[in-house]
This record gives structure tokens, C-alpha cells and sequence, in this order.
């Protein structure tokens, strides 16, 4: 469970665009928004801002975050805040929230 404002930081998918002109994977040979054939990509991609797996922990319950946030899926669904930015989204004082 994300805000709106987060939900623009999430981590994509490997492989979004379809395979047709326009998309940002496909190569057009030299025009500009195509990937390049040939190219390392070792070192296009400069790891600055790699999350690291095991250092960022539930603010809540303690356990290792798969995505870069503050609170896991669960904790943040049963508490109504938000998952990346912990800001509360949902009153969940009158719902009933359990993850069973």
C-alpha cells in the first residue's frame, strides 16, 4: 500500500515497453531513444543508487524490506500507512485488517 506520491518510485519491471518503434528498449539504429547495440552495459548503468537488500529493516516488525521503504506489505496494510514514505493513507481504527 502506496500514496500516490510514491507511487512513482517504484521499482520497474524488467522489461515494460512493447517491441515496436517508440519504446525505449527497441534499437532504431542511431535515432535517439533507442538502445544501442554493443554497448556495456556495466558501464551505462553507474551503481549510485543501488538499495541495499539486508540494510533496510520494517520500522514496525523488524523484518528485511525487499523494496527500498520504510514499513513491509503487511505492516503497512494492517497499520494504513503508506510503504515507502510511512505516511498515513487509511483511519483503520473502524476496519477489521487482518492479513489471514
Amino acid at each position: 500500500m502506496v500514496c500516490q506520491k510514491c507511487e512513482k518510485k517504484l521499482a520497474k519491471i524488467a522489461n515494460p515497453d512493447v517491441w515496436r518503434e517508440g519504446g525505449r528498449n527497441n534499437t532504431m539504429n542511431g535515432k535517439p531513444g533507442g538502445r544501442t547495440i554493443n554497448e556495456n552495459m556495466l558501464l551505462k548503468h553507474k551503481q549510485v543508487n543501488k538499495a541495499n537488500p539486508y540494510g533496510s529493516k520494517c520500522k514496525h516488525c523488524k523484518c528485511t524490506l525487499h523494496q527500498q521503504g520504510v514499513y513491509c506489505a503487511q505492516c503497512a496494510y494492517t497499520n494504513g500507512f503508506c510503504a515507502m514514505c510511512g505516511k498515513k493513507i487509511i483511519d483503520v481504527s473502524n476496519h477489521l485488517m487482518s492479513t489471514v
